[in-house]
Order: structure tokens, then sequence, then C-alpha cells
């Protein structure tokens, strides 16, 4: 059976959830979506990656600042819809947008709630060092990301995964599960169990000062530190006064005074043990193995050791 459905996302992510409701003949009545940004350089207007979609498929999209008001939450209610699907969308949504739809609205999130709940969830989980995570589809309350959940989806977090990798890897699972879970929907086949109360952690938005390294803790927690913060906003250090972001790192073997260099293709001693840079960013410049940054900076002749404790803003 088709379900006429408001889909409502901002990045990325929630791409594939919307291209396979799409593909599963349900019909989109409307895409909301984050109001354009100025971007780049020129500081143009950017649409999100959902809206660029939708519009090159004709599919009608609406971007309003909050849906707070009254106005907004009457267009919405005269979409007359089944189902709303919501997937990293970034607005506050009231009850009264929660239950205009017939069957109310679902969310897609990236991670197994009760732990991380928020708007960080797959950074958080990296750079906790959590070896499993997943995606869940969850009923819509008011309460922040405190729903029920519908289905789950796993998958291990692995050693090398980043940012990047672990959120491709969620995004296409979790079109699949969404997909999957509105044919049970519709079959009568779901159920909704309540989370539970132990366990809640949060995810809040990575800030500024989180993401200058700090060498004097321990190696383990600095790689998955690396790890969650890359690609963006990146992990950082400074050299001589200019910022380098460490992209990719590996723990080591080693020990020394934290911010010690102990080798020529940077191994360098944290607090507990050793990281070793594998990838690294000049501001400015683009990505280095470790090896070529070496030669091109003269480090770590010029430098014997980092500043031992950089966890300042």
């Amino acid at each position: 059976m088709t379900l006429r459905i408001a889909f409502m996302g901002s990045p990325a992510f929630g791409l594939p959830t919307l291209e396979a409701l799409i593909a599963a003949g349900h019909e989109i009545a409307c895409v909301y979506s984050q109001p354009p940004r100025p971007a780049g350089r020129g500081k143009k207007e950017r649409l999100t990656p959902v809206h660029e979609f939708a519009t090159a498929r004709g599919i009608e999209v609406r971007t309003p600042k909050s849906l707070k008001k009254a106005p907004e939450q009457e267009a919405f209610a005269a979409l007359n819809l089944d189902l709303a699907i919501v997937v990293a969308y970034g607005l506050i949504l009231p009850k009264a947008i929660l239950d205009a739809p017939k069957r109310g609205a679902l969310n897609l999130h990236g991670s197994l709630l009760p732990r991380w709940r928020g708007a960080a969830p797959i950074q958080r989980a990296i750079m906790a060092g959590d070896k499993i995570t997943g995606v869940q589809v969850m009923r819509m309350e008011e309460g922040l990301d405190t729903g029920a959940i519908l289905s789950t989806a796993t998958t291990p977090i692995e050693f090398d995964d980043n940012t990047a990798t672990l959120h491709d890897r969620l995004s296409a699972i979790g079109a699949t599960l969404m997909r999957d879970t509105l044919d049970k929907l519709e079959r009568g086949e779901t159920t909704e169990t309540p989370q539970s109360e132990e366990g809640v952690t949060y995810a809040h938005k990575i800030t500024p000062a989180e993401t200058r390294i700090d060498w004097t803790r321990p190696a383990r927690e600095i790689d998955c530190m690396i790890h969650g913060l890359s690609p963006a906003p990146g992990a950082w250090f400074e050299l001589d006064g200019v910022r380098i972001k460490a992209l990719l790192s590996r723990q080591g073997q080693g020990s020394g005074a934290p911010g010690e260099v102990l080798d020529d293709n940077l191994l360098i001693a944290c607090g507990e043990g050793a990281v070793r840079l594998i990838t690294v960013q000049r501001e400015g410049r683009g990505p280095l193995a470790s090896d070529v940054f070496c030669v091109v900076s003269r480090f770590p002749q010029a430098c014997g050791s980092l500043e031992p404790n950089q966890s300042g803003g």
C-alpha cells in the first residue's frame, strides 16, 4: 500500500532513506528541509543535500525557519499525510506537527538508544570507543529522542572507521531499515518497545574546545578522538604556531613525555602509551601521509616535542 509521506531531513545522511521511500512506491507529498544558508568564500546561499535532491526530482520543498507557529502547522496539516519520516532534520517538531499525520511521525536515529540521544551520535560513539552502534526507527514524541523503538539494525565500529565511513554505512543501513519497517507497519507486524531509562547518554554537538588534542590524555582516548572528529571538524595540534589536523592515526608502542616525538614518522607520546599519526593536514593545505609531511615540513627535526597539554580552545 502506498503511504502519503512528508520527508523531513537536511544533510546527506537522509538521502538514501528518501531514495528508498521513492523506490518503494510511496508518495512523497512534500519535503521539509533547513533553509538555504550562505556557504563558501563567496557566501552564496547553498541548499541542503536533501533540498537539492528533492528539487531535481520535482518534489515540493518547504524550508520554514520554525514550525512553532500556527500558519506553518496549518500548512503541514493541510497535506493530509499518512506519515512523517524524519531523518536529521534539525528543527524541533511541536506536538501539533507530530500529531498531524494519521500515523504520526517516525525518526531514523544513528545510535542504539537510549545511548547517544541528541545531535552528534556518530561522532560521540567513535570518540567514546564504542565497539558497536546502529540505527533505529523510533516513534517521535516531544522529548529528545525518547520515543518507543520500532526496529533496530546494528553494525560494529571498526578500528579504522571515522565519522565519514560510519556515517555512510549507517545511512545505507538506515534506508533499508526504514523501508522494511514501513512494510511491516502496513502489515500490522510492528511492535513499539519503550526505551530503557538506564544507560541514557547525550550526544551533544561538538564544540571547538573539544577538537584540540591534549597529549596528556591516554593514547586510546586520543586515537578515538582523532577518528571521531575526522574528516571534519578535525582533531588538531599546533606546530610552530600553525594548526595541524590529525585525520588518521593508530595506537603505537612507545613512551615519553606527553607530546614528545618518538621517531621520524610522527609517533607521539601520550599520557599513557603513544599514537602514530598516519594522515595529517596543515592549515590551508591538503591532507598528507605522515612520512611526506615530515619531509616537506622538516618535522620532527624542527621540533623535538609538541606542547604537552593542548586542551584549551
